[in-house]
């Protein structure tokens, strides 16, 4: 393992430690893990704390880090299907979660006394900054949201899960929604074991959990542009919107040889993912062959998991387990993904159209911004089907606007932040906090 925290307690403190917390599949890690680097590169000494099971993506970025949890519980997870359920999916990732929420304590716990530290998360790990605040009052927490759904506002308030919230209903019905939300499915899920575990620490208990996690922060971040959501009368105090990060902070990657003759042999293909996370693709996949099939079109599927992948693909169907999508999305001709942020982001930079077909989580209000930009379209995973993807793909390759839009998109993203703006931003709401 790379330095843990007590290496760094013999360097000179000249700014506070920056500990940069996330969990969740490469979407959710790697973001932070460019804020972290941009942030070393700038001088600041940061540390990275990730579950144990994304370690190899902590060692690839050449940070120092801690780890919590095992590998063997993360693949567990992974390998539950009800992870990708929009009911069960939040439960089931809180649950690998409690027995870890000490994680940002016993970080802190081993930095000397006079060490100034600030914690730059996840928001879904906000309880767990919040709970380190037992052993070092005044710990300061600015929480970096990925995407708009997790403010849970009800005035821009899109989709709850699946179901499709329209712009005409009341404010208070979209409030009282948000408190039924609460009351049934989050609550009752989520708050015994953050309670127990704060009660642990005499830290008294909290009752609502996604108000703590919006509240507790000294100040928030959205790392997504105001055309994709505007800010809210809803959303926390001390909010900054700094834009998509762009691809520069990731790193510029190459193509692997044979899949650059394979674009290079035919027509743009059309890309399918669901996501690098997901392990139950198998239908999604076999759909994804049939519609190539009657479209006639080539195609790349992409996801690590290759025995959810069909055997036997035709020539015209290249399978890869990762590619780096800056360097991809600009030479096909549209994507089909799940939804996720930075796939959409990565999508909207290179200028093409997508068919989000969300499972859970932000998914479907991510895909449900698509459509409202005119640059793809919506179907859901649950009524997937071959005809369904078929019609809406066609549609989407043919029609003029959308090809229209999504040049606007491109050229929308080409004016964002650049990554030395962005990490100015960053700094403030650290040094804010």
């Amino acid at each position: 393992m790379l330095p843990r925290a007590e290496a760094l307690a013999g360097q000179a403190v000249a700014m506070p430690l920056v500990i940069v917390a996330s969990s969740g599949t490469g979407g959710d890690i790697q973001p932070f893990i460019a804020l972290a680097q941009g942030l070393q590169q700038r001088g600041r000494r940061v540390l990275l704390l990730v579950p144990g099971w994304q370690e190899a993506a902590a060692q690839a970025s050449r940070l120092p880090y801690h780890t919590f949890g095992s590998a063997a519980e993360g693949q567990a997870m992974l390998g539950d299907p009800g992870l990708w359920d929009e009911r069960k999916g939040w439960g089931l990732v809180w649950r690998g979660l409690v027995p870890h929420l000490g994680a940002v304590r016993d970080v802190v716990q081993g930095l000397p006394d006079a060490e100034d530290c600030v914690v730059l998360c996840h928001p879904f790990l906000v309880p767990m900054a919040a709970l380190a605040r037992s052993a070092r009052p005044g710990l300061r927490i600015v929480a970096a949201y990925l995407a708009p759904s997790n403010l849970c506002s009800s005035h821009d308030f899109l989709a709850a899960g699946s179901l499709r919230v329209p712009a005409w209903v009341p404010l208070a019905w979209r409030q009282a929604l948000w408190r039924l939300i609460n009351r049934s499915m989050v609550d009752p899920v989520l708050l015994p074991g953050l309670n127990g575990a704060r009660a642990q620490h005499g830290l008294p208990p909290e009752a609502h959990f996604f108000a703590h996690m919006l509240t507790a922060p000294d100040a928030s971040l959205g790392l997504f542009s105001a055309w994709f959501a505007a800010p809210q009368a809803d959303w926390p105090p001390h909010f900054v919107q700094t834009g998509f990060m762009g691809a520069a902070m990731h790193g510029a990657a190459a193509l692997p040889p044979a899949l650059e003759r394979f674009l290079d042999e035919g027509e743009a293909p059309i890309v399918f993912t669901p996501g690098t996370g997901h392990q139950h693709a198998q239908r999604y996949f076999s759909v994804a062959l049939e519609v190539l099939r009657r479209l006639e079109r080539r195609g790349l599927f992409l996801t690590p998991h290759a025995a959810q992948v069909p055997q036997d693909l035709p020539a015209s169907v290249m399978w890869q387990a990762h590619v780096p999508f800056a360097a991809l999305l600009p030479r096909v001709a549209a994507v089909v993904h799940h939804g996720g942020i930075g796939t959409s982001a990565d999508a909207f930079r290179a200028g093409i159209p997508q068919l989000i077909v969300p499972f859970a989580y932000d998914q479907f209000d991510n895909g449900w911004r698509v459509k409202r930009l005119g640059v793809g379209d919506v179907l859901l995973a649950r009524r997937l089907s071959a005809g369904r993807m078929q019609r809406q793909l066609a549609r989407l390759l043919a029609a003029p606007g959308v090809q229209l839009a999504c040049g606007e998109m491109a050229r929308r993203m080409g004016q964002g932040l650049e990554p030395s703006r962005l990490l100015d931003q960053v700094e403030a709401a650290l040094a804010a906090a």
